[in-house]
């Protein structure tokens, strides 16, 4: 094995906020949410993990955070937002293939069981790409639930242990007054593909002046969080915009202008 799986610290934590992505437009024009949620989250119970090539080189990360900071119902377990291996040719190549997600896995997995949770739960996508359901699987997790192409995970850690579900209530967009849109922006930080979605919907809807009201809900509040059910999420008067693949201005505005006209405004 050519990496070592460490913590992040001072010295790494900068690349671990880019996701190793320095050369990347779009990470620059997501800004430092990252980097602030991490400040925030990490006496809270955040745990992170980074791989580190044979040349000193970082390339992956595992993030997971207590179940009161997660998208889904109250328990004695934690949730993975993401594993992420570098996979672009850019930058420092692609670093994918060798087992180090697993390694990163298996050190989050020891960690976690060392706090003395009960369980673990992941999500992932049906489909052949990026968070793979089928890779957890292969890991010892299983399928507790179902919600298009996304998969809630699990893997008890205790006998007992029950899963957790995603929240079955999500409120939707805040209602804007008469004639005017409100697009409405629920982000905490974590993913720098829903921080970029934040600073172009914030952005877009600067363009129609008083006509759009642009809020931003921060969910790292549990309340916050509970209150929504969701945790990064994009509304437009009360229609949900998907977040990925990185969501482009142009689509946000097509979503504005459509309810501006039916608002009866140009």
């Amino acid at each position: 094995m050519d990496y070592r799986i460490v913590d992040v610290d001072e010295s790494n934590r900068d690349r671990y906020c880019v996701c190793f992505e320095e050369w990347s437009d779009e990470m620059k024009e997501a800004g430092d949410r990252k980097c602030r949620w991490y400040e925030t989250m990490k006496d809270r119970g955040l745990g992170v993990k980074l791989a580190e090539d044979g040349d000193g080189t970082l390339s992956g990360l595992i993030q997971y955070v207590p179940a009161e900071y997660a998208p889904l119902t109250d328990g004695n377990y934690y949730f993975i937002y993401c594993i992420w291996v570098h996979g672009y040719k850019k930058g420092i190549g692609d670093r994918r293939g060798r087992g180090m997600g697993q390694a990163l896995l298996k050190a989050a997995e020891e960690d976690i069981l060392r706090r003395g949770a009960e369980g673990i739960a992941a999500w992932g996508l049906s489909l052949p790409f990026w968070m793979k359901a089928s890779w957890y699987r292969k890991q010892g997790y299983r399928t507790v639930q179902k919600d298009g192409i996304r998969r809630l995970l699990w893997k008890p850690l205790k006998e007992d242990a029950e899963p957790p579900r995603w929240y079955s209530h999500r409120k939707l967009g805040l209602n804007p007054p008469e004639g005017k849109v409100t697009v409405t922006s629920v982000v905490n930080g974590i993913c720098p593909v829903s921080n970029l979605a934040n600073v172009r919907a914030a952005s877009v809807s600067s363009e129609w002046g008083p006509d759009v009201i642009f809020r931003e809900i921060d969910s790292t509040d549990p309340d916050i969080l509970r209150e929504w059910g969701a945790d990064n999420s994009l509304y437009i008067n009360n229609r949900e915009i998907v977040l990925g693949p990185p969501l482009g201005k142009k689509k946000i505005r097509r979503a504005i202008a459509r309810e501006l006209k039916i608002a009866g405004r140009k």
